[in-house]
C-alpha cells in the first residue's frame, strides 16, 4: 500500500518537472533529486511489501516514508495551486504577472523540498539496502496489460455454499404453509460469512416461489437502517409507482405499502437485520395480506428472529463440514478453465486442507482464500500463504482465523490495487456500488494514472481490469449484470471484508468513516484524513472547518441532513474529490468559488429542481468527471460552454427526467478540432443549434453518446462523427417535436457501420416514406451487434419492426416503447429473436393482433405489456415461451386479463397458454 502512496508522489513530481519546468529555474535539481530518492525507497517498500513478516520497527520506517510521500504530494499540489493562480495551469504566462512574487515561492518549495529529502535519507540510512525486485515483479508491462484486458470473464453466479439442498427444502416448506396470521416471520440465521444471504436469494429465485406469491420484493437492511429507504425499496419491487409516489415521507410510503399489500399473498425478503427495534418501525407497513403471506429475515442475531415471530423456529445454518469445506474450496482455488492435470496433487492438497481447516467451515472465508489460492500455481507459494494466515490469527477473536485468511488475501494483492480495494471501505454497508462512478472515482483519486494508459488502452480500460481481478480474487461480488448480460453493472463488498477495508485504511492513514449522530456541526481539521465520507444520519449536519490536505469529501445522503457551502472551498483548495449533493434546492445557483478548486478531478452535483454552474468551471483545468444531476427533473440543468475547453474532461454526465439539460444560450458551439478528442462519455446533451465546426469531427474516444435534437438538420454531422468512433457502445438520440410540424430523422444508414454498438436508444419519427426506404425495410440500419434497442414515438405503420428486429443474433433487451409502432399487427416468426430476454411494448395504442410462432423467442425470461388498449387477444404463442419466468401487464383491459387468470376457482379461457409462468402481475386494469 504505501508503495502505491510513493508511488503517486513520484508520478506526481514528474507531471511538474515536465509541465511547469519553467518555474522550477534555481530548485529543479532538488526536485529531481527527491524523485530519484522515492524511487529507491519504492524499490525497497515493494521488497517489504512481498516479505510481509514486518516487525514493529520496520512498520514504522515504512509508515514514515508514507507519510513523507504524503508531505512531498502536498508540497507539489500546493505549488502547482500558486502558479495556477499568478499564471494559469500548465505554464501558460499571462503577461501581468509580476514577476517578483516567482522568488519568493520558489524557496519556499526548496525549503520544503530539501526537509524532506534530509528526512527520507535519515530513515534510507536505517534501512537495509534497497532491494530491486526482478523482472516482472511489481508491475506489468503494457503486453501483459493487453493480454488480461482481451480477457473474457465469466460473471455467472456460482453457489459459493455447497450441500443446500436440506436447506432449501426446510426454507421453502416454512415459506409454502398457509399460515393465517399477521406477520409470518421465517429467518435464516447464522454468523457473518456462512451463506444466509446466499441461501435466502437461492430460495427467492426458485420457480416454486415466484409461482406460490403474488408479489416479492428484496430489501437490505443492514447496522444502519433507514425505514424509509427500506418502505420505498419494497414498494418500488413490488408496485412500480410513479416519481411523486417516490417523494412521499415515510408515514405516507407506509401507509400506502400497506394498502397495496393487504389483498396480495406476498413475500418480502428483509436481508440482514440486526435489531428488534428496526423491525418494529418497519412492520406498520407489512399487513396480514391473503393467507399465505411471509416475511423472510436473514439475520446474525437469533434473538431478532424469535422476536419477530416465537411461533417459527429459526432456521440456523451449520458451520460446513470438512469434505463440503474442501469441495468449495476446490472450485474456487481451481477453476475448470485454469485446471491443470496434475493441479491438485496429494502435496497441494495436504496444505490446501490445512488451510481450509482454518476457515471454520466459514463458506466466505473458504471462498476468499480459494480466490487467493488460485493466483498461486507453486508448492512454494502456498506454504507462504499458509504461514502468512497463522502470522495474522487472532485467537481472542471468533472471527481470528478468518480474519488472518482475510488480511493475507489484502497483503497478496499487487499494490497498484490495494488502494483501489481500501477505497471501497467509504461506501456504506450494503452499499449498490456503480461500477461507472467507481472507475471515476479511482482515477480521479489517481489510483489509475495516465502512465498505464498505453496503445489504445485507456484508463478506464485499466480499472475494469482491476475491478475484474477484485472480483476474481473473490474480494468484490457481483451485483448486477448490464443489459448486454456481459458486463458488470453494479457490484458489493461483504461485511467482513468491508471491516477490513475500514481497519486497513484507518491503519493506513488512507481514509476516515464519520457517523454523525449526536453532533449537528461537523468540524474537519487537518488533523483528520486525506480522504473524509460522511455516511447519512437521521440528523441535519453542518460540515465547516478549514482541512488544506483534504482530498477527496464524499457525502452520502438522500436526504438534505448535510450542508457544504461552496463559499467554504478556500478552505479544501487541494479537493480532488467533491461529491455534493442538495436535495431541498429548488434553484441552485453555483457559487463561483467552486472555480477555486483547481485540483478537482471528480465533480458531483445533484438538488431537485435547476442547476445553474458558473463559467468559474472553465478554471478547472483538472477535471476528469463532471456529473451533474436532477432529482425529479422539475428544472434543468445550464452548462457554461467553457466545460468543452476542459482538454482533460472525459465525462460529462448530465442527468434529469425531462431531458432538458442545455448549455448556455441558444447556440450548441463545440470547440476547435482535437480537444473534445478525449471525451469518452457524453450525455445528455440539448443542441439547440449546431454551429458546424472541426470540433464536430473529433470525438474520437467516444464510448458513451446521448443527445437531444431541436433540428433533424444536426442528426448527420454527429453521426459523422460517431462513425469514426472504434469505441461506442451506446448511443441515445432524441429528436423533439416542433410546434405545428413534424420532424422526422434523416438517414441512418451510418449507424450500420458502428461495429462496436451494442445500445441504441431512438427517440423520435422515422420516415417510412422516404424514398430511400422502398427497396428495404426502414430498420436496416440496425447493425447486427445491438444487444439492447430502445424505439419511441418512431411512428412506423407501414413496416412491422419485428421482421428486422427477430434476426439480430444478439438482441437481448427490446422496448417498443409509446408510437413507435403504429400498425395493427405484431408476427414474431420461428426461430425469431434467439437470444432475446427481455421484451417491453407500451402505449401502441392502434395494435390489435400479436402472433407468436412456435420457436420464437426461446429465451424469454422478462415480458411487460402496458397500455395496448386495442389488443383483442393475448397470443396463443405465449404457451410456446416456456422460459418466461414474469410477465407484467399494467393498464391493460380488464376483460383480457381476466381471461388469463383464475377467478373464485375457475380458470380463464385463455390461462392455460400462460399456467407455466411463475409470475404474473398485474396492476391497473381499464375497463373494456
Amino acid at each position: 500500500m504505501e508503495e502505491a502512496i510513493v508511488s503517486f508522489a513520484i508520478e506526481r513530481i514528474s507531471g511538474l518537472l515536465i509541465h511547469e519546468a519553467v518555474f522550477l529555474s534555481g530548485v529543479r535539481d532538488e526536485v529531481e533529486r527527491l524523485q530519484d530518492e522515492l524511487k529507491r525507497m519504492q524499490c525497497f517498500l515493494k521488497d517489504a511489501d512481498r516479505k510481509q513478516e514486518q516487525d514493529e520497527r520496520l512498520r514504522n520506517r515504512v509508515a514514515k516514508i508514507r507519510d513523507l510521500a504524503y508531505d512531498a504530494e502536498d508540497v507539489i499540489d500546493t505549488f502547482i495551486l500558486k502558479v495556477a493562480h499568478q499564471v494559469g495551469f500548465h505554464g501558460i504566462i499571462k503577461r501581468c504577472t509580476s514577476i517578483f512574487t516567482k522568488p519568493f515561492h520558489l524557496h519556499k518549495v526548496g525549503v520544503q523540498v530539501k526537509a524532506i529529502q534530509t528526512k527520507l535519507e535519515d530513515i534510507s540510512k536505517s534501512l537495509p539496502a534497497y532491494e530491486i525486485p526482478g523482472e516482472g515483479q511489481g508491475s506489468s508491462s503494457s503486453s501483459m496489460m493487453q493480454q488480461r484486458l482481451r480477457r473474457t470473464y465469466s460473471y455467472v453466479e456460482e453457489e459459493d455454499v455447497v450441500s443446500l439442498e436440506a436447506m432449501t427444502r426446510n426454507v421453502l416448506d416454512q415459506l409454502m404453509t398457509e399460515e393465517d396470521r399477521l406477520h409470518v416471520v421465517v429467518s435464516i440465521v447464522g454468523m457473518g460469512g456462512i451463506g444466509k444471504t446466499t441461501l435466502a436469494k437461492k430460495v427467492y429465485n426458485h420457480n416454486d416461489v415466484k409461482q406460490h406469491f403474488d408479489c416479492c420484493a428484496w430489501a437490505f437492511i443492514s447496522q444502519k437502517c433507514s425505514p424509509r429507504e427500506v418502505l420505498l425499496d419494497v414498494l418500488t419491487k413490488v408496485h412500480s409507482p410513479p416519481k411523486e409516489e417516490r417523494e412521499l415521507s415515510e408515514n405516507e410510503l407506509q401507509k400506502r405499502l400497506f394498502n397495496f399489500l393487504k389483498e396480495k399473498k406476498y413475500l418480502v425478503v428483509l436481508d440482514d437485520i440486526w435489531r428488534s427495534e428496526d423491525w418494529d418501525i418497519l412492520k406498520p407497513a407489512f399487513p396480514r395480506g391473503k393467507k399465505g403471506s411471509k416475511i423472510m429475515f436473514t439475520t446474525r442475531n437469533k434473538d431478532v428472529a424469535l422476536a419477530a415471530d416465537p411461533r417459527n423456529s429459526p432456521i440456523e445454518l451449520p458451520f460446513l463440514s470438512d469434505d463440503d469445506s474442501w469441495r468449495l474450496f476446490k472450485r474456487k482455488a481451481f477453476p475448470t478453465d485454469t485446471m491443470e492435470s496434475d493441479a491438485c496433487s496429494k502435496e497441494f492438497e495436504m496444505l490446501g486442507r490445512l488451510m481450509v481447516k482454518k476457515c471454520g467451515g466459514l463458506p466466505l472465508a473458504i471462498v476468499v482464500l480459494g480466490g487467493l489460492l488460485a493466483t498461486k500455481r507453486s508448492r512454494a507459494q502456498w506454504e507462504m500463504v499458509q504461514k502468512s494466515i497463522h502470522a495474522h490469527i487472532k485467537q481472542d477473536n471468533q472471527y481470528g482465523a478468518v480474519n488472518g485468511i482475510l488480511v493475507s488475501s489484502y497483503n497478496d494483492l499487487p499494490y497498484r490495487l490495494k488502494p483501489c480495494f481500501l477505497y471501497l471501505g467509504h461506501y456504506p454497508e450494503d452499499w449498490e456500488i456503480s461500477k461507472k462512478e467507481l472507475i471515476q472515482l479511482w482515477i480521479a483519486e489517481g489510483f489509475i494514472s495516465p502512465s498505464m494508459e498505453s496503445g489504445g488502452i485507456l484508463m478506464e480500460d485499466v480499472a475494469e481490469q482491476f475491478l475484474e481481478e477484485l472480483i476474481n480474487r473473490c474480494l468484490l461480488q457481483v451485483g448486477k449484470m448490464d443489459g448486454t448480460g456481459i458486463c458488470v453493472k453494479t457490484c458489493r463488498i461483504h461485511d467482513l471484508l468491508r471491516d477490513l477495508c475500514i481497519d486497513k485504511a484507518r491503519e493506513e492513514n488512507f481514509l476516515e468513516i464519520i457517523q454523525p449522530s449526536s453532533i449537528s456541526h461537523l468540524t474537519l481539521s487537518a488533523c483528520m484524513q486525506r480522504r473524509i465520507a460522511i455516511h447519512p444520519s437521521k440528523r441535519y449536519v453542518c460540515v465547516e472547518g478549514e482541512h488544506q490536505k483534504l482530498r477527496s469529501l464524499l457525502l452520502f445522503q438522500s436526504e438534505g441532513f448535510i450542508e457544504l457551502h461552496i463559499s467554504q472551498c478556500k478552505n479544501f483548495k487541494l479537493l480532488r474529490v467533491l461529491n455534493l449533493v442538495r436535495p431541498n434546492f429548488v434553484k441552485w445557483r453555483v457559487s463561483s468559488e467552486i472555480g477555486n478548486l483547481r485540483h478537482l478531478r471528480y465533480l458531483r452535483l445533484a438538488c431537485y429542481g435547476e442547476i445553474i454552474l458558473p463559467r468559474s468551471v472553465g478554471k478547472l483545468k483538472s477535471l476528469h468527471t463532471l456529473h451533474v444531476q436532477l432529482s425529479y427533473g422539475r428544472g434543468r440543468i445550464r452548462i457554461p460552454n467553457v466545460v468543452f475547453k476542459l482538454e482533460g474532461l472525459r465525462h460529462i454526465l448530465l442527468f434529469d427526467y425531462s431531458h432538458k439539460a442545455i448549455c448556455e444560450g441558444t447556440i450548441m458551439r463545440f470547440p476547435v478540432r482535437g480537444v473534445l478528442k478525449c471525451i469518452e462519455t457524453l450525455k445528455y446533451i440539448r443542441i439547440q443549434r449546431l454551429v458546424e465546426t472541426d470540433g464536430v469531427l473529433s470525438l474520437n474516444n467516444i464510448g458513451s453518446l446521448g443527445v437531444i435534437f431541436e433540428r433533424s438538420k444536426d442528426v448527420e454531422p454527429i453521426l459523422k462523427a460517431v462513425v469514426q468512433s472504434n469505441r461506442l457502445h451506446s448511443l441515445h438520440m432524441r429528436l423533439t417535436k416542433e410546434e405545428g410540424s413534424v420532424q422526422s430523422y434523416p438517414d441512418l444508414e451510418a449507424l450500420s457501420q458502428c461495429h462496436h454498438l451494442s445500445k441504441l436508444f431512438l427517440w423520435g419519427k422515422i420516415n417510412e416514406e422516404d424514398p430511400r426506404h422502398h427497396h428495404h425495410h426502414v430498420l436496416k440500419f440496425v447493425p447486427p451487434n445491438i444487444v439492447k434497442l430502445t424505439l419511441w414515438e418512431s411512428e412506423m405503420k407501414l413496416h412491422d419492426p419485428m421482421v428486422v428486429l427477430e434476426k439480430l443474433p444478439h438482441l437481448r433487451i427490446l422496448r417498443l416503447m409509446e408510437e413507435s409502432y403504429m400498425g395493427s399487427k405484431l408476427k414474431c416468426s420461428a426461430n425469431g429473436f434467439p437470444q432475446l430476454h427481455s421484451l417491453v411494448m407500451m402505449d401502441l395504442n392502434e395494435l390489435e393482433e400479436w402472433e407468436i410462432e412456435e420457436g420464437a423467442m426461446p429465451r424469454l425470461q422478462s415480458l411487460l405489456l402496458e397500455y395496448l388498449p386495442n389488443l383483442r387477444k393475448f397470443p396463443e404463442g405465449l404457451r410456446y415461451l416456456t422460459a418466461l419466468q414474469e410477465m407484467k401487464l399494467e393498464r391493460m383491459k380488464r376483460s383480457l386479463v381476466e381471461r388469463i387468470q383464475v377467478i373464485d376457482g375457475r380458470e380463464g379461457d385463455d390461462f392455460s397458454n400462460v399456467s407455466h409462468i411463475p409470475s404474473i402481475q398485474v396492476t391497473l386494469t381499464r375497463e373494456g
